[in-house]
């Protein structure tokens, strides 16, 4: 069946102009620049005192996990992460056969899917150490695991008066044969405050960790506790390995500091009403906005359910017909409406909700502060229904 053609102008008086048949599109579409991803690849690696692990959880940070794994791993890096055995499931699924290390594991997880798929699984706990023991019993596929040791976060990992006996008991279970402690990690909460007073006590707490497993008979081979921030500011946390994951997508988390990251998305939409309006006319839900003289309104369709966060309500921008142009009235769920004054706006028109400050359009730090959320909420708040159209593709 022919798919339904969008109509469009192609004219100079494009007001009056007869409209003519395109391809269709999808209202919203989020523009992935590959060659962006490689590059921020390349700086993470220039900073980084070991190999990259690049993490593509939640999708790829919304950029879509199994193209971004590929570019990754073509620009130089050696690993790849997620959280869940899931994700980790769907890059093997795609053909991937770069180590990947699942952190988010727990004794409910398919351990039997990701044994035979060669995961490399991180245990927080022994009663998940054990579950993946039974795991290679089932499967008589050996496994890899890496200890996971809470260094002052009080999140995921092993408690100090955990710790020893997860590692006493990995130890017994290494000696059993199927199950084998290849690493020891942790993750840090505070590196994006630059200077080393920041991250030493969790570094301490790491180093001391990684001695005990020692002690206990096992032999990690990869210690890894940097993220991002770390790679960047923090080199002695390096180890034997960095996992970057904001800095892949472009965003810098060092406070204060640049490190010439690119952004790696760039969303679009389309104009698909525009009306002209008195002043005096209240504007979407509750009138929160009025006009305040005659003014022309382009309506686009994005909104919170594509990302758009409602926060941009009557305080937000979009760059349309070549300059900032304000979001007026409440966003939608599927809609906003942008107040471009006198500027001539037709149908069709792109209009870029985010792309890159550098060039003056928005860019996702402003959406955040916005919000008041993190750079890393808004790219994974994209919804599903927007396109994602990759450019720039390593092979």
């Amino acid at each position: 069946m022919n798919r339904p053609e969008r109509l469009t102008r192609d004219h100079p008086d494009r007001a009056s102009a007869p409209l003519r048949l395109v391809r269709p599109e999808a209202a919203v579409v989020a523009h992935i620049d590959h060659a962006a991803i490689a590059h921020n690849v390349r700086i993470l690696r220039r900073h980084a005192n070991a190999p990259l692990l690049a993490v593509v959880k939640a999708d790829g940070f919304g950029h879509g996990a199994v193209a971004v794994a590929r570019t990754a791993l073509a620009a130089g890096a050696e690993w790849l992460g997620v959280a869940t055995v899931e994700e980790a499931l769907e890059l093997r699924r795609a053909g991937i056969a770069a180590p990947v290390l699942a952190w988010l594991v727990d004794p409910w997880a398919d351990l039997d899917a990701a044994v035979r798929a060669r995961i490399t699984l991180s245990c927080p706990n022994v009663p998940t150490l054990e579950s993946v023991l039974a795991a290679t019993r089932r499967t008589g596929v050996a496994a890899e695991v890496h200890l996971e040791v809470d260094t002052g976060m009080a999140r995921g990992g092993a408690g100090r008066y955990e710790w020893s006996e997860l590692c006493r008991r990995a130890a017994q279970v290494q000696r059993l044969g199927p199950v084998t402690v290849t690493g020891v990690w942790s993750h840090l909460g505070t590196a994006s405050t630059p200077g080393w007073r920041s991250v030493s006590r969790p570094h301490t707490a790491f180093v001391a960790a990684v001695q005990t497993a020692r002690e206990k008979g096992l032999t990690p081979t990869v210690l890894h506790l940097a993220n991002t921030a770390a790679t960047l500011a923090h080199p002695r946390t390096a180890f034997d390995l960095v996992r970057c994951g904001a800095g892949l997508y472009g965003i810098d988390t060092v406070r204060g500091r640049s490190h010439d990251l690119r952004p790696a998305l760039r969303l679009t939409t389309r104009v698909t009403q525009v009306r002209r309006v008195a002043a005096g006319v209240g504007v979407s839900y509750d009138h929160a906005y009025v006009t305040s003289r005659a003014t022309t309104l382009a309506l686009l369709p994005a909104g919170y359910a594509d990302g758009v966060p409602r926060a941009l309500s009557g305080g937000g921008t979009v760059t349309l017909a070549g300059a900032r142009r304000p979001v007026v009235g409440a966003v939608s769920m599927d809609q906003i409406i942008v107040d471009v004054g006198e500027a001539p706006v037709h149908l069709g028109d792109e209009a870029v909700l985010l792309g890159d400050p550098a060039a003056g359009e928005p860019g996702i730090g402003e959406w955040a502060a916005l919000a008041e959320a993190l750079p890393h909420e808004i790219l994974t708040g994209i919804g599903a229904r927007v396109s994602r159209r990759h450019g720039g593709v390593l092979r």
